[in-house]
This record gives structure tokens, C-alpha cells and sequence, in this order.
């Protein structure tokens, strides 16, 4: 494992020198890309498959023909909305850090995910984000859940455990998949628990300056699998998951630099 983290880091730095060297505009349309892609398999996972088009109108912001489509347009732009929330709060927050204006090495805490959840739910906003009042037999995910009145504490306790010295010294990519793991045993909200979830852990990983993950459709079912025991693999899963993304995002970048690289030749040849 420890050699599949040294090789993770190293691809990791690679893409960021790759996107600092890239076209702003280019690199904010990339990003634009992967969000897409980000909403349209983190829906997948929750059984709700997307069109492009769907996607693209509802983030597009244009005018819905189709009133029946509004409540899906609905939470699409919701999760757009929770996806640029969590990339604000990691620049924030690594900027906090780089001038040392926080001592807190983990930043996030109960009301963090209740703002994550606010913004994907904005329904539950007004009545406080209640949690969980029973355990439902007909749900997309098979795991176990915590009871109803043990969420509260448990909640407590996976901010708790963020703050732990043990925690803090693990790898940023590992401490995101577990916190991610913890907060889908405790399955805190009827509604979009998973998403919240994943948008922690991308929170931990676009603050600790890695990308985010994408855990994609065709591992759906490996996905589920992991939940249910920790030891049976997200870690190991989130890992490959990041890494396939990078080295995609790597040879975008790449092929653009080789491109223009390409054309100075061409032009001094000229």
C-alpha cells in the first residue's frame, strides 16, 4: 500500500504542475467537465441515471419546457450548487492554513455537513435538517445504519475522531475514505446521506490539495459491497478510483501541452 501512496502522490503533484502550467480558462472548463461528471456518477450510485442533456439544461440554467423534469433540474442545480460550495471552502480553507491565520488541522465540523446537506436539501433547510426518525426497510443502500437515536452521538464522535492526533497522521486520501465510510454507517438524513458523504470526503481532498474522486457507475455495486465492512476495501477503492482520474485529467493536460508545444515549433519553422 505504502508504494501505491508514494506513486498516488507523485501522479498527483505531476497534474498539479500540468494544470498550473495550463490555460486559466482552459483549466476552469476542464473543471466544469468534471463536475459533470461528478454529479452524473454520484447520481448513478444513488440508482438515478442522467442524460447529458438533462445535465447540461439544468446546469445551463435554461428555460424548462417540461414541467415534470423541474424537480430533477431541481436537485441537479442543488448538487451544482453543494459541488461549488465544497471547492470554495477547500481554497479557503488551504489558504487559512499557508498563512497560518487556523490552528485547527481539521476545520470541518457538525455544522459543515449540515450546510452540505442544507444546500443539496434545501426543503429540510427550514425545519432544521431533522435526522433519521426510523430505519427503512426499502432503501437504495444495504449496509447497516445506526438507530435513529444514535445518530446524534455518533455524529459527535466522527467530528471528534477528525480532531484525533491518530487521525491527522494518516495519509489525506485514507482519512477522507474513512471519514466518508463512518459518515454513511451513521446515515444521519432520509434524503441524500450518500451525497453529503462524498462531498466530504471530496472537501478533505480538495483541501488537502488533491483532486477529487469519482467513484464511477461500473463500480456501483463494488461500492456497495465496501460499505458494508470497512475492512473489505474503501479504502483501496477510493484510492484506485482517485488514481484512474488522475492519470485521465494527466493526459488531458498533457496532450494540450504537447499540442501547443507543437505549434510554437510550427510557427518558428514557419
Amino acid at each position: 500500500m505504502e508504494t501505491k501512496v508514494f506513486t498516488l502522490d507523485g501522479k498527483v503533484e505531476a497534474l498539479r504542475e500540468l494544470r498550473i502550467r495550463a490555460n486559466p480558462a482552459i483549466v476552469t472548463e476542464f473543471d466544469e467537465k468534471l463536475d459533470q461528471s461528478w454529479i452524473y456518477h454520484d447520481n448513478a450510485l444513488e440508482g438515478v441515471v442522467l442524460s447529458y442533456h438533462e445535465l447540461k439544461a439544468a446546469i445551463d440554467k435554461k428555460i424548462i419546457s417540461d414541467v415534470t423534469l423541474i424537480p430533477m433540474y431541481e436537485e441537479i442545480k442543488n448538487h451544482k450548487a453543494a459541488i461549488e460550495l465544497v471547492r470554495q471552502m477547500a481554497r479557503a480553507w488551504a489558504q487559512e492554513r499557508h498563512e497560518k491565520k487556523s490552528r485547527k488541522k481539521n476545520q470541518i465540523t457538525l455544522d459543515t455537513l449540515k450546510l452540505l446537506h442544507s444546500v443539496l436539501t434545501p426543503e429540510e433547510k427550514a425545519k432544521g435538517n431533522p435526522y433519521r426518525k426510523d430505519n427503512p426497510l426499502h432503501r437504495l443502500y444495504f449496509h447497516e445504519i445506526a438507530q435513529p437515536d444514535k445518530i446524534a452521538i455518533k455524529l459527535r464522535k466522527l467530528t471528534e475522531w477528525l480532531d484525533e492526533e491518530e487521525t491527522q497522521h494518516m495519509h489525506p486520501v485514507e482519512r477522507a475514505a474513512r471519514a466518508h465510510f463512518r459518515l454513511m454507517a451513521i446515515f444521519p438524513w432520509p434524503k441524500n446521506s450518500g451525497k453529503v458523504a462524498r462531498l466530504l470526503m471530496n472537501l478533505m481532498l480538495l483541501r488537502d490539495g488533491f483532486p477529487p474522486v469519482v467513484i464511477h457507475s461500473i463500480d456501483r455495486q463494488r461500492y456497495y459491497d465496501v460499505l458494508r465492512s470497512e475492512a473489505a476495501g474503501i479504502v483501496p477503492l477510493v484510492f484506485e478510483s482517485l488514481e484512474n482520474g488522475v492519470e485521465t485529467s494527466a493526459r488531458f493536460f498533457s496532450e494540450l501541452e504537447e499540442a501547443r508545444h507543437e505549434a510554437r515549433q510550427h510557427k518558428r519553422s514557419a
